[in-house]
């Protein structure tokens, strides 16, 4: 039985992620999806709401199971006895980067091997930075997320919206 470890922040889960997901989950016995949740950049979700988002995707899917992490991803890997770190390549530009964390992955532990499916082209512009500025701008997600993240992430939105309204401060002295 081969398992295979797809891990990334999701932040959010997009048609891009869940195309490599599905495919991956047809290539491999069991796949987890490793929302990742200690990473150096700020994110828009919590750990708890990108797991669930990213479940509420999978919830009828036998083979694939999610779950959160905070360690090296080959110490997951480890962990859940997994052999194989999926990742998904999107443009010439995500090459580079995918490679040398393959390697530096490859340099910590020689027994997990390294994945990496093409993008379909459809999903090719897909990015949780693109979706994440499009929603923040108020423009049309609906065709990039599932409805349960849209609906998420207008919520978000309104939010962040609201509080940096509520930051502004006129002064009454002009």
């Amino acid at each position: 039985m081969v398992k295979a470890i797809f891990p990334g922040t999701f932040d959010p889960i997009h048609y891009g992620h869940i195309d490599i997901a599905m495919r991956a989950s047809k290539l491999f016995d069991e796949l987890i999806i490793a929302v990742y949740d200690r990473p150096l950049k700020n994110l828009l979700f919590p750990p708890s709401t990108r797991l669930n988002l990213v479940a509420q995707c999978f919830f009828n899917e036998k083979n694939i199971h999610v779950m959160g992490y905070n360690n090296l991803t080959v110490e997951f890997c480890k962990i859940q006895g997994a052999k194989v770190i999926v990742r998904g390549l999107r443009v010439f530009s995500d090459f580079e980067h995918e490679f040398r964390m393959a390697l530096a992955n490859k340099r910590l532990d020689r027994e997990i091997e390294n994945v990496a499916l093409i993008t379909s082209e459809m999903h090719t512009f897909l990015s949780s930075t693109t979706v994440r500025e499009i929603a923040a701008l108020g423009g049309d997600i609906s065709t990039m997320v599932p409805p349960h993240v849209e609906k998420k992430l207008v919520e978000r939105m309104k939010l962040i919206d609201d509080s940096k309204r509520m930051d502004q401060h006129t002064s009454l002295r002009d």
